[in-house]
């Protein structure tokens, strides 16, 4: 059974301050734990079904992990969703660090002041299918352990860094740095599939509503935008900033080919 104290504990995590206290937030349904199960993340406790449970026993004894069988109607006590999945997963919250002279060799994604939990999970998914390592966000940015952002990472939040960090201080770190390019996207920016595309450098991605703050538009070395077709005729304003994010990812991997 599960006890009253464990409830409040797991629904406590689901508010930012509570993870932040405890270090912990937790992962749900069983695409999202199969792939926790794979990667290197700290497991502190799994909370399952008879059936996941007896699926699932023999890496879970082998990775040490403490487990709790538990019935429907207990996992609908505790789960964010609105149709519980069999499983959840308490995971320590991990210190990600990185390395300047790697990032400095690859492409990374920055992300300003991105509000929604949403386009943050599914623009980790979009890292992550385009082999993008680092993932660089404002401190102003929604949590990144907010539960609607982990379920929309369907599992690639154990495979991508992402870095609450100041951005003045990383753009100034690399704006100097002769092959290494930071990118923008802006509406008047230039055609993106007319211009010249590095495999290194930042791409910078705005906010939902307001685009790239103008404290960072100094640091941009080329600014970039991805038209409409046909451009003659009147389309919608912007595309959903998650949608821009694919496309332009899509763009700098294709040049690789």
């Amino acid at each position: 059974m599960l006890s009253k104290n464990k409830i409040k504990f797991i629904n406590s995590i689901k508010k930012k301050k509570y993870r932040d206290a405890h270090q912990k937030f937790f992962a749900e349904g069983e695409k999202l734990v199969d792939e926790l199960l794979k990667s290197d993340a700290e497991i502190s406790t799994i909370f399952a079904t008879n059936e996941w449970l007896e699926q699932h026993q023999q890496i879970i004894d082998k990775k040490s992990i403490t487990s709790y069988l538990i019935t429907n109607e207990e996992l609908k006590k505790i789960s964010a969703l609105s149709t519980p999945n069999k499983v959840l997963a308490t995971i320590k919250i991990p210190e990600i660090k990185y390395n300047k002279t790697e990032i400095a060799q690859e492409l990374s994604i920055l992300l300003d002041n991105v509000n929604d939990p949403g386009n943050l999970g599914t623009i980790i998914r979009i890292a992550d299918w385009f082999g993008i390592k680092n993932i660089f966000c404002t401190k102003k940015s929604v949590d990144l352990y907010n539960p609607k952002v982990v379920q929309a990472t369907m599992g690639a939040i154990f495979r991508v860094n992402v870095h609450y960090i100041n951005f003045q201080e990383l753009l100034h770190d690399f704006y100097d740095n002769n092959d290494f390019i930071i990118y923008g996207t802006f509406l008047e920016g230039n055609n993106i599939y007319h211009e010249p595309l590095s495999p290194k450098g930042f791409i910078m991605m705005g906010s939902e509503s307001h685009g790239i703050s103008q404290q960072w538009e100094p640091y941009i070395q080329q600014k970039l935008f991805i038209p409409h077709y046909p451009d003659t005729k009147k389309t919608t304003e912007s595309l959903n900033l998650s949608t821009a994010t694919a496309i332009v990812c899509s763009e700098f991997r294709r040049r690789l080919f």
